[in-house]
């Protein structure tokens, strides 16, 4: 029967599926249209078509973007909120900025309505002490309000629970009493950490998206069992870990941004073993292009994201930057005349013209079909596409005419555009936060980001390309290789030296404790389960904090240097004489899975390049039409070298190895490209 872990990926456009034996040092790939309008449809469709039986499978990892998209789209639940009297309007207020930086312009709107956020008489003060009781009556007034106003999920947030969860754990239990649902949020559970308005919104989140996350994992874990799926579902999560599909179901918002999370953290794996441990990691698909910095073979990590404006997340997640720029983006012309690439999608249906499903609008899939760079016979998921002739027209008729310009040029621009955009997302997380692009190689990942990778590196000074053996799976890959990860963070606000070691202590232990009991009832195979502390500290003065790791037993001279050194490496300024305050503790608790070899991924020997040849074909580079070498990516031994312009073609993807570049195999069977110079 073997032991098979599959790794799930749904995307914008296809959902990838991997699935891994590593005792049998097998693997097997499947790429399916994704199905917007009910993921779960495309993924079991994907594990039908990947030949073996539901039941053979040890484990199932899913990176979803239900969660995510509902936040996007604002197609949430209708949910209400109880709060503090005087405070139900955070969610609006928040940090008083404005959607567009310059003039008086933009609006915005909470993701619960106002008059779906009730007041109930209760207050604590930031020590945690009570200076109104809780009104009991008043908060089972609000629910049967709330009810008959038709919310759906229901957020319980009061002022300082961070510190004293009493009033929100009394409320919670009167709902449950009246809810006719399980899906209550309540604002300790979800986040228990100082910042009311990213407190307050990261809860909302979790109750606006929780019944949508819980129906499909309903649904889905449904499926998997009448196909006698022997496990438990994980779900990825946007912090790298997964959780069990129950655990999803409750805390919802943990699951945002989950599958770019799995891609950056393959690309970290992947950069480790094949020693490129520093990379910037770009993930293009159908809908967005995802960039991720990774250092030391570890992606950075950010305590908060803007998911949206005006909704901040506050939970750990790997830290990726997004745009609206993929293989579906929309070209158009603007009403002054001016060419625009994205961020409006094709999606997976209709999806580009080429895909023949009725798309209509030209995108950056059918611009590179045109400029050669693209198999119109060998497009992943696409059976009796439209001709390119009809592409052409299209890009004519909607592009072209109104530029002047034939369908290759117009087709050009396409790609010149949407090159731009993704070189700025570049820039934004490497030379905007002080890392020169130059030190790092790029990696390229998802269906589209192999065909831009070496223009790219090209435009941003980078030397390296590193592209993985799967780029279109690489996310599903993430998926098979996270471990179970839970997170929890405390508030403390108190000067470091007042603070009692002992407390900490209690504090991680429980902690460590309550994680190491979630994981080990998920009832998932792991090898053990380690436990990382941290602390995030400030001066006192400051309202931001640096993290530093921790040990135990607790040391606060220890902490106290680790501030300092942190403090000088990031600012070159020492701040002795000022107070450290000890903001938050963190703990981390990991059921570490099993390793993968990624060498069972590497070519079979007694390849050849004369097997790997396919002929060529014209492809259009910087306004020349050039002949250009084609291959077949999994008939190519390990050691093999090729010249641009070459193109590699594979089930997942196309690599474009451009003029000028030359590329090797390495033993992992990633290929290397050295980016070299643009031939005049």
């Amino acid at each position: 029967m073997g032991q098979w872990q599959a790794g799930v990926d749904v995307g914008g456009t296809f959902t990838d599926l991997l699935f891994v034996d590593e005792g049998e040092r097998q693997f097997r790939v499947t790429k399916v249209p994704s199905t917007p309008d009910d993921q779960s449809r495309g993924m079991m469709a994907g594990i039908r078509d990947s030949g073996l039986a539901t039941e053979s499978l040890v484990s199932l990892v899913h990176g979803t973007t239900v969660g995510t998209n509902a936040i996007l789209e604002r197609k949430g639940v209708v949910c209400g909120l109880i709060t503090t009297v005087g405070f139900r309007d955070v969610l609006e207020l928040g940090r008083r900025t404005r959607p567009y930086g310059y003039g008086m312009i933009g609006s915005f709107e909470a993701i619960i309505p106002r008059q779906l956020r009730v007041e109930v008489p209760e207050r604590l003060d930031a020590r945690g002490n009570v200076l109104t009781p809780l009104d009991e009556e008043a908060v089972r007034r609000a629910i049967r309000q709330l009810i008959a106003d038709g919310a759906e999920a229901l957020v319980i947030s009061f002022l300082h629970s961070y510190v004293n969860p009493a009033h929100e754990m009394r409320a919670a239990e009167i709902a449950r009493e009246l809810w006719p649902n399980p899906y209550i949020s309540v604002g300790s559970d979800i986040l228990r950490e100082v910042r009311e308005f990213e407190r307050g919104t990261t809860a909302a989140i979790n109750g606006y998206i929780q019944p949508i996350m819980a129906r499909y994992l309903g649904r889905l874990q449904k499926e998997l069992k009448l196909a006698r799926f022997p496990s438990e579902l994980l779900v990825m999560q946007g912090n790298g870990g997964t959780m069990s599909g129950r655990s999803a179901a409750d805390y919802a918002v943990q699951t945002v941004m989950s599958g770019p999370a799995a891609g950056a953290l393959a690309a970290a794996r992947i950069g480790q073993q094949s020693g490129h441990p520093n990379l910037i990691g770009c993930d293009m698909g159908g809908t967005s292009f995802d960039v991720t910095l990774i250092r030391g073979g570890e992606p950075a990590l950010s305590a908060e994201k803007d998911i949206a404006y005006g909704v901040p997340i506050r939970v750990p997640m790997i830290d990726i930057h997004t745009i609206g720029a993929g293989g579906g983006s929309i070209a158009r012309i603007s009403k002054a005349g001016i060419l625009q690439v994205g961020p409006d999608s094709a999606g997976a249906n209709p999806g580009p013209i080429c895909y023949g499903r009725g798309g209509s609008e030209p995108t950056v899939t059918d611009a590179n079909l045109v400029l050669g760079k693209l198999d119109p016979a060998a497009l992943p998921g696409v059976a009796g596409g439209v001709p390119i002739e009809a592409v052409k027209a299209a890009i004519v008729e909607k592009i072209g005419k109104p530029l002047g310009l034939d369908a290759v040029e117009a087709a050009a621009a396409i790609i010149t555009i949407a090159s731009n955009h993704l070189a700025s997302a570049i820039r934004l997380v490497s030379i905007e936060k002080g890392y020169d692009p130059r030190d790092f190689a790029l990696f390229p990942f998802g269906g589209a980001g192999p065909l831009h990778a070496v223009a790219l590196a090209r435009e941003l000074g980078v030397p390296t390309v590193l592209v993985p053996r799967f780029p279109g799976l690489t996310s599903a890959l993430g998926c098979v290789l996270a471990d179970l990860r839970h997170d929890f963070v405390r508030t403390l606000n108190q000067p470091l030296k007042s603070v009692d070691p002992t407390m900490v202590d209690r504090l991680y232990g429980e902690y460590e404790a309550e994680g190491r009991a979630m994981i080990e009832a998920e009832g998932v195979p792991i090898e053990r389960i380690d436990t990382i502390y941290e602390a995030d500290l400030l001066y006192r003065g400051q309202s931001h904090v640096l993290r530093v790791p921790v040990e135990r037993p607790f040391d606060p001279v220890a902490v106290l240097a680790s501030l300092e050194e942190r403090y000088k490496q990031r600012f070159d300024i020492e701040l002795t004489e000022m107070t450290a305050i000890l903001s938050n503790l963190r703990t981390a608790s990991f059921g570490r899975r099993s390793r993968v070899d990624f060498s069972i991924f590497a070519p079979r020997p007694g390849g050849s390049m004369d097997d790997a040849r396919r002929g060529s074909r014209q492809v259009y580079f910087g306004g020349n039409w050039l002949d250009t070498a084609l291959y077949s990516r999994d008939a190519l031994p390990v050691g093999a070298t090729i010249d641009g312009p070459a193109i590699v073609a594979q089930l997942d993807t196309t690599i474009l190895i451009d003029p000028g570049a030359s590329a090797v195999v390495d033993p992992l069977g990633n290929i290397v490209i050295t980016v070299g110079e643009q031939p005049v």
